[in-house]
């Protein structure tokens, strides 16, 4: 959570509300935060935060989730990675008040995203160049999730995801 100490008092609230430390802007904090957080809130104007994190964008892997939020708590957009916490934040943070604006094409039309898939089912995509063709499936018809059990050896084209089950730590004895 990043804010102007004259927006502290909104940034307060949604700090608590999502459980967030709060930063106070300086020099140089977007890029702390891009190093330390996977999402990012700021209650900021959207062009000052597009201007502090445009050098700081690599993809949309390793990015952390940014969501701008206005100082009068009308909107919370997701800027970068909706589908990787970023709309999730603007969801909750609308439970103070603020309209979330979610662009992704599968959240705007009531799909689900390969993202959300892996993330209910607790798993990584391992092939993640598969999501533009999969997602892009996702919103034209339903789209099959398939579990193989091992071992076997499974072949896949191109537009086909592959999500991993994360493994489960269990404590020393395993």
């Amino acid at each position: 959570m990043i804010t102007f100490e004259r927006n502290r008092e909104v940034a307060s609230r949604i700090a608590e509300l999502l459980e967030a430390d709060l930063l106070l802007y300086e020099k140089g904090i977007f890029r702390q935060a891009f190093e330390k957080y996977r999402v990012i809130v700021a209650v900021f104007a959207t062009g000052i935060v597009v201007r502090d994190i445009a050098p700081l964008i690599k993809d949309k892997w390793s990015d952390p989730a940014v969501v701008v939020v206005d100082s009068n708590l009308n909107f919370a957009i997701p800027l970068l990675g909706g589908h990787h916490g970023a709309n999730e934040a603007a969801k909750k943070i609308a439970e103070l008040g603020a309209v979330p604006v979610l662009t992704t094409a599968t959240e705007v039309h009531g799909k689900p995203s390969v993202e959300g898939i892996a993330s209910r089912l607790g798993c990584e995509i391992y092939n993640k160049e598969s999501t533009v063709a999969v997602n892009s499936a996702l919103l034209d018809r339903e789209v099959e999730v398939l579990e193989v059990k091992g071992p076997k050896i499974v072949v896949v084209d191109e537009d086909v995801s592959v999500l991993v089950k994360k493994k489960q730590d269990n404590g020393p004895d395993n």
